[in-house]
């Protein structure tokens, strides 16, 4: 039987963002990192009241930027570096 967890890697460590059910102590495991797409907002010094004035600010430009004609941006660094 698998059983899949969410976690975070910190300090060398894995944090499990839930407690598994019906698992013995001591049970292998196999941990798969992902990659992150998300922004640590605390360590760029915004708050939750910043964030959700922000998130209402930026609302307008949603839909444009979720369209599909935007995703030739998503690697654009990379893109620029071949040329």
């Amino acid at each position: 039987m698998l059983t899949t967890v969410e976690g975070i890697y910190r300090n060398g460590q894995v944090e499990l963002i839930e407690s598994p059910n019906n698992l013995l102590e001591g049970t292998r495991v196999i941990v798969t990192f992902l990659e992150t797409k998300t922004i640590d907002l605390a360590s760029q010094g915004i708050d939750k009241a910043q964030a959700e004035i922000l998130r209402t600010s930026l609302a307008t430009f949603a839909e444009d930027w979720n369209s599909p004609e935007m995703s030739i941006y998503d690697d654009y660094d990379a893109a620029k570096a071949k040329l």
